[in-house]
């Protein structure tokens, strides 16, 4: 929380440093900013319906009945399918995986779940290439799910 008024007061201070600076180019600014949300805007509503959507279908008791201990090379091939899905935030996605371990999920399984779960967005694809291309949204998606299994593999072997 305080992080966050900190954040937003040097927000606060540098726009009005900008404003006092030159009033024309920080107005359009504003504008262009506001252009840009209203265009991503559509994207990032159906982005939010899709992920309340798989949150809402996908509790932990049925995730970890799929990833659980005894799920092997099969569960984190299923965590990495499951985690690509959706974009989901860290302040989501920690305490889910600490849900999904007590119901008897494997580390692995889960280390790769919530890898995947915050780096890699296949909802989020359309949105990420129209804005960034076609070729690096591809490319940062594949790398995040070989870091996501490469994470998975090193708990492996160091926790268990």
């Amino acid at each position: 929380m305080i992080s966050g008024i900190i954040l937003y007061t040097i927000a606060t201070i540098y726009f009005g440093v900008s404003f006092i600076k030159d009033k024309h180019k920080t107005k359009e600014a504003i504008l262009n900013s506001w252009k840009m949300f209203h265009n991503v805007l559509p994207d990032l509503l159906a982005i939010m319906f899709f992920i309340g959507l798989a949150l809402s279908l996908l509790t932990p008791s049925l995730i970890s009945s799929i990833i659980g201990e005894s799920s092997g090379l099969l569960g984190i091939i299923y965590s990495t399918i499951i985690g690509s899905i959706a974009l989901v935030p860290s302040f989501i996605v920690f305490p889910l995986g600490h849900t999904i371990i007590q119901h008897g999920a494997a580390l692995p399984q889960v280390a790769v779940l919530m890898s995947t779960m915050m780096s890699v967005g296949l909802v989020t694809l359309s949105m990420e290439q129209k804005t960034f291309g076609r070729s690096f949204a591809y490319a940062r998606n594949i790398s995040a799910i070989i870091m996501s299994l490469i994470f998975a593999l090193i708990i492996g072997v160091v926790m268990t």
